[in-house]
């Protein structure tokens, strides 16, 4: 395998669509299942001040969302997360997906197995909340994928994609 070049890769335009149909979905049933991102109720819990734990709640946010991504986010390995367009990322709204990026979506690969698990056995629609940072997850994904340095880690991390990628597909398509 050569270094992929992320500005040629398609996932990326997968993510985008998806990312638009998410603003499309209405009229969900709910029902109760295992919570897919438990680290949010912990940060729920442990902050001093009211955190937003969802980025979008209006179609001008998933606007805002799609322009932060196209803009070029990053993942340190540290965990901390950043926007590339200095104006996108002093937003005010850019804090909540701080948040959601650095505290809530899982980054060790256990983790992101454990939630592909979890998403298997999902029977109901996401919530919107599980439904945004499973994109989220799935564009930290795409960067490791295209960071990783051998061809175990990038297949490693490719597999992680697509199966996020097929959970996306499974919600957005599903009729009940």
């Amino acid at each position: 395998y050569s270094k992929c070049d992320p500005a040629n890769m398609l996932p990326w335009r997968m993510i985008l669509v998806t990312l638009f149909y998410c603003c499309i979905k209405t009229g969900v049933t709910r029902c109760r299942n295992k919570a897919l991102f438990p680290a949010a109720s912990r940060v729920k819990r442990g902050a001093t001040t009211a955190v937003n734990t969802t980025f979008y709640s209006s179609f001008e946010d998933v606007h805002l969302l799609f322009e932060i991504l196209m803009s070029g986010v990053h993942f340190e390995d540290s965990g901390a997360f950043s926007v590339k367009d200095a104006e996108l990322a002093s937003l005010r709204k850019t804090r909540n997906l701080d948040v959601i990026c650095e505290d809530i979506i899982p980054k060790k690969l256990t983790d992101i197995l454990k939630l592909i698990s979890d998403l298997s056995n999902h029977i109901c629609h996401l919530d919107q909340d599980d439904f945004e940072r499973t994109l989220l997850t799935l564009v930290y994904t795409t960067q490791q994928m295209v960071s990783s340095t051998t061809e175990h880690q990038r297949d490693v991390w490719a597999e992680s994609f697509v199966s996020l990628y097929k959970a996306i597909k499974k919600d957005l398509t599903q009729t009940n």
